[in-house]
């Protein structure tokens, strides 16, 4: 569901989610880099990519996103609307360049439940293409990593009870999740941060860089290639030509 508008939480009386000290431990960073996927951060020149992202999504992937079948105009109106002062906003890309997997991640700057600090909200999608890799639960660990590493003791996540795939993400990183009627909530528990997630998220975001660069250099010089390819191509053929 759009993070932009985080809802209520429907019970303020629901108990405290418990941490999930597994997911945090030595073996799970190790696992994370094991399965690393490169997460690039997203700034204001990514807006015309993120809106194209989110354009491509199938009507049932706007629904599950959103909340409610977004149109063309609702979903440009999100990506403009997009605070990168404020929030943060992570993709990833593939070699063509193109994004295929984002997620947002808002901070509110009023607590979200009486008495309790402001929570993060998370809102991921993935285009059908890219699915079947991990992107959705990557993006989610990443998440929870920058919002840990920024003193924030809980993320959030709203959506519709039938989007069981970013359900299963939750619950397989230890997030309580309450289901009323078609919208669930999740809440994870985060631990405070430390030096070391302070390293792994930097560690993470050099290696990101140097991957989107390659690819950028990459892909100039494949259509480099190509349109030395096309040159040489209609210089023969003019040359058959003439001959005959």
């Amino acid at each position: 569901m759009s993070s932009r508008e985080p809802s209520a939480l429907a019970d303020p009386a629901v108990s405290e989610p418990e941490a999930a000290p597994a997911a945090w431990g030595p073996v799970a960073a190790l696992q994370r880099f094991a399965s690393w996927v490169p997460i690039r951060s997203l700034a204001r020149r990514h807006r015309r990519r993120i809106n194209d992202h989110l354009l491509a999504l199938t009507e049932r992937d706007r629904y599950l996103r959103f909340g409610y079948p977004a149109s063309d105009e609702q979903i440009s109106r999100y990506a403009n609307s997009l605070d990168f002062e404020r929030d943060e906003v992570f993709g990833i890309f593939n070699r063509r360049l193109q994004l295929v997997a984002m997620a947002h991640l808002a901070y509110e700057p009023a607590p979200q439940r009486a008495g309790k600090p402001a929570m993060a909200e998370f809102g991921v999608s993935v285009l059908p293409s890219a699915r079947g890799r991990g992107f959705g639960a990557r993006l989610f660990e990443h998440a929870a990593l920058h919002a840990r590493n920024r003193g924030i003791e809980t993320m959030f996540i709203h959506a519709l009870s039938e989007n069981a795939p970013m359900l299963k993400i939750a619950r397989n990183a230890g997030a309580t999740v309450e289901r009323d009627g078609s919208e669930s909530e999740a809440w994870l528990r985060l631990p405070p941060d430390s030096v070391s997630s302070h390293v792994g998220e930097a560690i993470e975001r050099h290696l990101a860089e140097l991957d989107f660069q390659f690819k950028r250099h990459a892909r100039v010089l494949g259509d480099l290639i190509d349109g030395v390819a096309e040159v040489k191509s209609n210089y023969d053929s003019a040359g058959k030509a003439a001959k005959q």
